[in-house]
């Protein structure tokens, strides 16, 4: 069964731009995916409809399925607990004195009570290389660890897809490795906004080329970022990494 499916969804904002047009997919549980084209494209859209924050309320006839549960009104939070959505700015999601507060915040929404709770933490920060981050203050930490707070806070609710909305922005180097290095240990299903396309070709095995609300590609993440017809012709260029690569 798929993790996600996504079939001929469509949406228009209220002052009349068609932001989807119809858009088909499918994601494996586990598959990590990158969603890539201009700005405007939609993508941001997509992720808000992926756990029922868009439209305002969801259609009678589900254009979405997330871990076999169609997404309509009576099972908005289930689908939520299960798709995990982090924004671009980590402090729109951090409001707690300490971390561990911060990464409790969902469990405890869920009425999941101690010691059950405290388990969920730990775990969650181990998972994310934050152990000992306990008893931190959020606004301390650098703009990377803030991330990870995010994702911990997201995998204590038992997350099976991590929404993510450009995860590399604002990360120093050192930042982006750790990311990196996280996002493709952890053993759920991953779909990713960017437009960091060298991030694209070293972790997302596929991508899917978004371009005025339309998927015009969708296949494996260095064929298509190698075709530099196909990125010019969307808005985006052949990652460096691919053009200093070595003849066989």
């Amino acid at each position: 069964m798929s993790l996600l499916s996504v079939r001929d969804l469509a949406y228009r904002y209220p002052d009349g731009h068609e932001a989807l047009r119809g858009l088909t997919f499918t994601l494996a549980p586990g598959e990590r995916v990158a969603l890539i084209g201009p700005n405007g494209a939609g993508k941001s859209t997509l992720l808000l409809h992926l756990n029922g924050l868009l439209p305002d309320r969801p259609a009678a006839e589900p254009a979405i399925t997330v871990d076999g549960l169609p997404l309509v009104a009576a099972n908005l939070p289930e689908v939520r607990r299960r798709v995990g959505l982090l924004f671009q700015d980590p402090d729109d999601l951090l409001f707690c004195p300490t971390v561990w507060e911060d990464v409790a915040f969902g469990p405890q929404q869920l009425g999941i009570r101690e010691p059950r709770q405290s388990e969920l933490v730990r775990e969650s920060l181990v998972q994310v290389g934050l152990a000992g981050f306990e008893d931190r203050l959020p606004h301390h930490l650098s703009r990377g660890e803030k991330r990870r707070v995010c994702l911990a806070g997201l995998l204590a609710c038992d997350a099976r897809l991590l929404v993510l909305d450009e995860p590399t922005s604002g990360l120093d180097p050192r930042g982006r490795r750790e990311l990196m290095g996280l996002l493709t240990r952890l053993p759920v299903g991953q779909l990713i906004a960017t437009h960091d396309l060298e991030f694209v070709v070293e972790i997302c095995p596929r991508a899917i080329v978004l371009d005025g609300g339309r998927i015009v590609a969708d296949g494996p993440a260095r064929k298509l970022l190698d075709d530099e017809r196909l990125m010019l012709a969307h808005g985006l260029e052949r990652p460096h990494i691919l053009r200093h690569r070595h003849p066989h």
